[in-house]
């Protein structure tokens, strides 16, 4: 995971090279995986914190 952030990855440059359109996809889709699992582990992470804090 670490490596794939050090990564520069030019995704203008991919969708300008891209075969078809299904690959444009592909791309978009692959670009925002990161940022949805990000969200996702805050959202786990500000929950399990409200309901311990309801158990204390």
């Amino acid at each position: 995971m670490i490596f794939s952030l050090v990564q520069k990855v030019n995704i203008e440059e991919k969708l300008k090279n891209a075969t078809d359109s299904n690959y444009q996809i592909g791309v978009l889709i692959g670009s925002f995986i990161p940022f949805v699992i990000l969200i996702l582990l805050a959202y786990w992470m500000y929950t399990s914190a409200k309901k311990r804090d309801k158990e204390l």
